[in-house]
C-alpha cells in the first residue's frame, strides 16, 4: 500500500509545493501594488516604485569573493582527498572543505577591506585636493 503511495508524493512534493509558493509569491506582489494603488500612486508610479526598489547595488567584489571561495574549497577537497589518501578518517574531507572554505571567506573579508579602505583614501584625497 505504502509502495503505490509513494510516486503520489512524489509527484505532489515535486510540482505542487514550487507550484503554491510560486502562486504565493505573485499573489502577494498582486497584493503590494493593489494597495499601493489604493493609497493614491498611478500604475506608472506603483511601476517605478518596484523597479527602484529592485535594484540592489551591486557588488563589484563579487567576483573575487567567490573565485576566492571556490578556490579554497578546491584545496581543502585537494587535501582532504591526499589525507583520506594516506589513511586518516574519511570525514576528514568534508572537514577539510569547511575549513578552507571558512579560510577563504576570512580572506575575502581582509582582501575587500584593505580594497575599501583604499577606494575611501583616494576619495578623501580627491576631495581635499578640489
Amino acid at each position: 500500500m505504502l509502495d503505490a503511495l509513494a510516486p503520489i508524493f512524489a509527484i505532489v512534493f515535486t510540482f505542487g509545493i514550487p507550484g503554491i509558493l510560486i502562486f504565493w509569491y505573485l499573489y502577494i506582489k498582486h497584493k503590494e501594488r493593489t494597495k499601493l494603488m489604493d493609497m493614491g500612486l498611478t500604475p506608472q508610479e506603483a511601476r517605478d516604485y518596484f523597479r527602484e526598489q529592485d535594484k540592489k547595488p551591486k557588488n563589484p567584489l563579487g567576483s573575487l569573493k567567490w573565485g576566492i571561495l571556490f578556490t579554497m574549497i578546491g584545496i581543502g577537497l585537494f587535501i582532504g582527498i591526499l589525507l583520506d589518501e594516506a589513511g586518516f578518517k574519511d570525514e576528514l574531507t568534508g572537514v577539510m572543505v569547511l575549513v578552507f572554505g571558512g579560510l577563504g571567506f576570512i580572506i575575502y573579508y581582509f582582501v575587500a577591506a584593505s580594497k575599501l579602505k583604499k577606494d575611501q583614501q583616494l576619495t578623501a584625497g580627491n576631495q581635499t585636493n578640489q
